[in-house]
């Protein structure tokens, strides 16, 4: 089972066990996390979509720790003015670990009420 969540303004594939690095949040290490802007989920080729969420599913992780990435460095030149210039950045990541994909009873009726239509269709014909 998977999710594509939406966080930090932008969309992570999390799967259940497994760890994450989302830019960074202002949760505290140890604290549990709640992601409920879920996009998609997919549960044993079942896939829902959202539009643009999916309703009754959330996404729960735990704050392992907080870190900063490896320094990239941004070099601007500008061609005959003698003008360069370095500069060094260091993203801030959080580093989560997601527990559990939650399906709500919103999500497992939207799954069975297309089910029941097409029977009460075949019922009536």
């Amino acid at each position: 089972m998977y999710a594509i969540i939406e966080a930090c303004g932008r969309q992570y594939k999390v799967e259940e066990n497994a760890t994450v690095f989302f830019e960074k949040l202002e949760e505290e290490e140890g604290k549990k996390v709640t992601f409920d802007k879920v996009i998609l989920v997919s549960d044993n080729g079942k896939v829902q979509v959202g539009n643009p969420y999916v309703k009754g599913v959330k996404v729960e992780g735990k704050v392992v720790s907080h870190g900063r990435g490896k320094k990239i460095l941004v070099f601007k030149y500008k061609a005959k003015k003698n003008e360069r210039k370095t500069r060094g950045h260091r993203q801030d990541y959080t580093k989560v670990e997601i527990t559990s994909i939650k399906a709500g009873t919103a999500a497992k009726k939207a799954e069975t009420e297309p089910a029941e239509k097409a029977e009460a269709k075949k019922e009536t014909k």
